[in-house]
């Protein structure tokens, strides 16, 4: 998956993996909000790479946990969605907003191909002193750059270059900063 070859998503090793990370997914979103260190414990054995300092509200949802990288200094507001079966990483001093999706699965545009189940990643690469606005989309395989700013309700399609404020559907320039 993270190599961005063809895989089939249905095979039974790729089922187990999933469940195992829905059931630690749920553990977070089940823990009390006071237990702020039990929380980012268990974050930080789940994640590839989870900084210190960082703020992620609940609920939370992420297909396998292990692809997700999180710097420092890193706000997350509730109802992150990240589907990350290629890496995502998310830099240092980093705010998203409440209602974020970052995708990285890809499926074939034609129907009898996609119906066979096959599809690829991409990975997503946000920098550092981003802020992500509310109910933005990040497609597969976007480069966010640093101290850029992704409008709220944005569909980002494509590369945000840094010092960028982009937004709109499919997001674009709006000013660089």
């Amino acid at each position: 998956m993270v190599t961005g070859k063809r895989y089939r998503a249905a095979m039974p090793q790729f089922q187990e993996g999933l469940r195992k990370a829905q059931l630690i997914v749920r553990r977070f979103n089940d823990m009390s909000p006071d237990d702020v260190d039990g929380r980012m414990a268990l974050l930080r054995g789940f994640f590839a790479k989870c900084g210190e300092r960082v703020q992620i509200n609940q609920p939370m949802r992420c297909d396998w946990g292990c692809n997700i990288s999180i710097g420092h200094d890193t706000f997350i507001n509730f109802n992150l969605t990240i589907l990350d079966e290629a890496p995502v990483t998310i830099g240092n001093h980093v705010f998203i907003g409440p209602n974020v999706s970052i995708f990285t699965a890809c499926h074939p545009l034609d129907a009898e191909e996609r119906n066979t189940g096959d599809e690829w990643a991409e990975p997503v690469t946000i920098g550092d002193n981003v802020w992500i606005g509310g109910c933005v989309t990040i497609l597969p395989g976007v480069t966010v750059g640093h101290d850029s700013v992704i409008g709220a309700g944005s569909v980002v399609t494509k590369d945000v270059a840094p010092h960028t404020v982009v937004a709109g559907n499919p997001a674009g320039v709006i000013r660089h900063i």
